[in-house]
């Protein structure tokens, strides 16, 4: 997500000004399985996940069939670093947000069960786009 840091946050209000920022409370144990479970084509960056888009050959990219890593950054003790990192990091741009009544934060595991309420949040702030039969 963006902005991460305080320092983000102010440099974005420079640029823009925000009216809605969504915060996905996601549980620590589910993030680390997710990130963990990522692997990538180094070439293309083509980008597998062990769990719900895996490739044909476990270790092999399905269009090149050269082998997949597993980016150092994504091993589970260094995703478990980064992610404490980000929360002590992010805490301060939540409590911005929220201090504005600009946050609105959805929590669960499951992008198919979150995604409901953020698509209904969003459509209530941002009018249909119409196509050109509709005008």
């Amino acid at each position: 997500g963006f902005p991460r840091t305080l320092g983000q946050a102010e440099a974005l209000d420079r640029i823009c000004e925000l009216d809605l920022v969504i915060s996905l409370n996601i549980p620590f144990e589910t993030l680390k399985d997710r990130l963990s479970a990522r692997w990538v084509h180094p070439a293309s960056g083509r980008v597998y996940n062990m769990d719900f888009n895996p490739p044909h050959v476990q270790g092999i990219d399905d269009l090149t069939g050269e082998p997949l890593v597993q980016r150092e950054d994504d091993k589970p003790e260094a995703v478990a670093a980064r992610l404490r990192k980000y929360k002590d990091a992010a805490k301060p741009v939540i409590e911005l947000y929220k201090s504005r009544g600009i946050l609105h934060s959805f929590s669960g595991t499951e992008t198919n069960k979150i995604w409901p309420y953020v698509y209904t949040l969003l459509s209530s702030k941002i009018p249909p786009i119409l196509s050109d039969e509709e005008n």
